[in-house]
């Protein structure tokens, strides 16, 4: 994104302020300094051990706000386009109440710029990665494809790839690029070329509690739900208003409905589904999309403050 839109926007001020601190702070000679005594110390002791790494300067890295921008957006600006399809959000995540305004934002100033209208733009949501975890937490990565979820409601002619069945648990980068192109490859077909396909993943829409037992109500579901692998739905978690979540169990009732409950909770408040960094889950759709990881509280997160 350009710089004078974060700088133009109070939201990103903790942002702005913290890379003009790295602007003003940051010292070449002195990393570089430093960084040659290391090496030199690991050389001396005959090379054993890790090498000491270089230093990165963060003033010409990605990370730096409009870096990216400058140097390959903005050079294709004014060819013509077709739309736009992304994938990126991992360096977001600890950051993720603040990408809720943030991707809209992006999308909406690359349409400004090419002013070709508003042109499709399909991205991928963040795919399942880290380690699993044997009980239900709370999850940067879960709060950020929220956010990306959210993105479907926030802005116009957008659509959203689900891959958290396609990732690695130790590999940022799923290698599994195929699936997660035709995934994209499915909103560009139905949306754009006038493909009759089954493009949208299903998502939640609505809850109904009774008692220890919440019934969740899905758009999107195609052909029907569907549980993968084994006939019990995995990914469930349910919480009372004292917002601990426990592993649940659940079960399809139709093709756009599924039941969750715990005997371990009297009074249900809230579920969560594939809320985790690398989510043991497998709902889909018959055709063949797995549901979007969602949740039916909003209660804070552990991101909410985040800003820098």
């Amino acid at each position: 994104m350009r710089r004078d839109i974060l700088e133009s926007d109070k939201r990103y001020s903790e942002l702005i302020e913290n890379w003009e601190k790295t602007t003003h702070e940051y010292d070449t000679e002195k990393e570089t300094a430093t960084f040659q005594a290391k090496l030199k110390t690991w050389t001396d002791n005959g090379k054993t051990g890790q090498r000491p790494r270089a230093p990165r300067n963060p003033l010409t890295g990605n990370q730096r706000p409009a870096n990216i921008y400058n140097g390959v957006l903005h050079p294709t600006i004014g060819y013509g386009i077709k739309g736009a399809i992304w994938y990126q959000g991992e360096s977001n995540a600890n950051r993720a109440y603040q990408y809720r305004h943030l991707f809209p934002l992006m999308i909406q100033s690359w349409r400004d710029d090419w002013g070709q209208g508003v042109f499709p733009f399909y991205y991928v949501q963040l795919a399942n990665f880290r380690d699993m975890l044997s009980e239900p937490a709370d999850s940067d990565w879960a709060e950020l494809r929220e956010a990306q979820t959210m993105t479907m409601d926030a802005i116009e002619n957008v659509g959203q790839a689900v891959i958290i069945d396609v990732g690695e648990g130790r590999d940022i980068h799923p290698r599994d690029k195929h699936t997660v192109a035709n995934r994209l490859a499915r909103w560009a077909l139905a949306k754009d070329y006038g493909v009759n396909i089954v493009h949208q993943s299903p998502a939640y829409k609505r809850m109904k509690v009774k008692g220890s037992k919440i019934t969740l109500t899905f758009d999107h579901t195609g052909q029907g739900l569907y549980a993968f692998d084994t006939r019990e739905p995995v990914g469930f978690s349910i919480a009372g208003k004292d917002q601990s979540f426990v592993w649940a169990q659940a079960r399809i009732v139709d093709k756009n409905t599924i039941e969750v409950w715990s005997d371990a909770i009297d009074k249900a408040a809230a579920v969560r589904y594939a809320w985790a960094d690398n989510p043991d889950c497998n709902i889909f759709s018959r055709d063949g999309l797995p549901a979007t990881p969602f949740r039916t509280d909003d209660w804070p997160g552990i991101t909410v403050d985040n800003h820098k």
